[in-house]
């Protein structure tokens, strides 16, 4: 198999549609916002070799996948096969370094990919699109050096994203002007951010480093998050198992307290392990949801074990534990969650890939787990009547 069909990463999604908060950021703009809006892409990766470009996404109002082009005219993906079959040719030529070049981008919520030296190999089956998966040594993507931002755009504004959810690689900022016309941006790494990372890995020990992979000829690539590090025996399965079992004697004998949402503080939840489970109840004492201690896969990926979906109790307390974990501050704060970054990643046990790239943005903010905007530390930008985007590819060295 080539890769998974169309993964695409829950947490800009997740964080649009379950926290409630992030749609009334900006007026209703169901006027405001046009059909398409321009993406200014600049090009200050200093590489000499060709830039390709994708937009890749699904229409919210039909479900419907396809690619844009250019002028941001909506395509559908033709079916696919099985085996996969390639998919048409969506790229877009993008501009050379040291140049800036702007394309429109619809409303869906998708992807926009980057790669340097070479087009991406997507392919199709019954299913849809098969996103590149390099965690998959026989993906046809894996010798290519690329990257992606994630967005939603829709009457409501503009979310954009820089993400590590998957991957640390090929590095980027993301921006918008805003209605009024101010500009905010994020996503950009400190000087010597990009190898300080992957020196922060080999450094680390434990099996980090064999989360980094390189071409043939000794080029680094990319990292892999642990999930995939955990998936393809790089990382211990039990890399996570001290931790997570100091939590689980923790809150046997102590109330760990979930308050899930920043603007309902009244709204909590309290949570006891009992029989090797961990139960949270709210303030009448019944039990609305339970966890069975999980695993490393469980922890970095927050699913399984920890998973969430898009309810109003179980989701928002699944999204907090996994923050908690991931962040090892579930010892540290009774209180969850902990939103103070200064706490964040001070355990032996620990997310180390997360913490290594938040060390390294100028903000400190980045996606390197799918709910890391849990307290806003995500890279992220929106406006609910946006006049442009930026997407800003930055140096390697």
């Amino acid at each position: 198999m080539l890769s998974k069909v169309t993964r695409i990463t829950t947490a800009l999604l997740a964080a649009v549609t379950l926290t409630g908060t992030l749609l009334t950021l900006g007026p209703p703009a169901a006027a405001a916002v046009p059909d398409t809006v321009p993406l200014k892409i600049t090009n200050n990766s200093g590489r000499g070799d060709a830039l390709y470009v994708y937009d890749l996404g699904t229409l919210l109002t039909t479900g419907q996948q396809g690619w844009a082009d250019a002028n941001g005219g909506f395509h559908a993906w033709p079916a696919g096969g099985n085996p996969p079959t390639p998919a048409p040719d969506a790229s877009i030529a993008g501009p050379a370094a040291g140049q800036s070049a702007t394309i429109r981008i619809p409303k869906f919520s998708g992807r926009i990919y980057f790669s340097y030296g070479q087009k991406l190999d997507f392919r199709l089956t019954t299913g849809g699109l098969v996103q590149p998966a390099v965690q998959n040594p026989s993906d046809p993507n894996r010798n290519t050096l690329f990257n992606w931002s994630e967005y939603t755009l829709n009457d409501s504004g503009l979310w954009l994203n820089s993400t590590q959810v998957d991957m640390f690689s090929a590095p980027y900022a993301v921006g918008v002007q805003r209605g009024d016309g101010s500009t905010v941006s994020t996503g950009r790494l400190k000087a010597g951010g990009y190898t300080g990372f992957f020196s922060a890995l080999r450094a680390q020990g434990g099996g980090w480093a064999n989360l980094i992979q390189t071409r043939p000829d000794g080029t680094v690539l990319r990292a892999l998050a642990p999930l995939y590090g955990v998936e393809t025996g790089a990382l211990p399965a039990n890399v996570m198992d001290d931790y997570v079992d100091r939590v689980w004697q923790k809150y046997a004998t102590t109330t760990l307290t979930v308050t899930p949402f920043a603007d309902r503080p009244a709204t909590k939840y309290y949570g006891r392990v009992a029989g090797g489970v961990l139960n949270f109840t709210d303030s009448s004492g019944a039990v609305v949801t339970s966890f069975q201690k999980p695993d490393a896969s469980s922890v970095f990926g927050c699913h399984r074990l920890l998973d969430a979906p898009n309810d109003a109790v179980r989701g928002p307390i699944s999204r907090t534990l996994c923050a908690g974990f991931n962040r090892s501050t579930l010892l540290t704060r009774p209180d969850q969650p902990d939103t103070t970054p200064a706490d964040f990643y001070r355990d032996a046990v620990t997310n180390h890939y997360a913490r290594a790239i938040h060390a390294r943005t100028a903000d400190g903010k980045a996606y390197a787990f799918a709910f890391d905007d849990v307290g806003q530390q995500e890279s992220l930008v929106h406006d609910g009547a946006p006049r442009e985007a930026y997407l800003t590819l930055d140096p390697l060295n």
